[in-house]
């Protein structure tokens, strides 16, 4: 797995969702797929939970994603455009 690297003029969550939306994007997560968990994205990313949940949080508020509780966080089935 390749090593994320932060940019340091933008918040970390902000830049998370700017990968996930591309990840949305270009398929790698089609529609209604679920997304990583708040600890995939821990791992992945190398970041504390708060964070991790804020992403999942604002994707589901900008219409990118639904949660199904107990379940996990999922790809709208018509997202907007990032």
């Amino acid at each position: 797995m390749i090593e994320f690297r932060f940019r340091e003029n933008a918040p970390k969550w902000e830049q998370m969702a700017d990968v996930l939306k591309a990840r949305i994007a270009d398929g790698t997560y089609p529609p209604d797929s679920r997304l990583p968990s708040q600890h995939e994205l821990v791992q992945e990313f190398g970041v504390v939970p708060g964070t991790a949940q804020k992403v999942l949080t604002r994707l589901r508020e900008q219409g990118f994603a639904y949660s199904v509780r107990g379940v996990g966080t999922f790809v709208a089935s018509n997202p907007p455009q990032a």
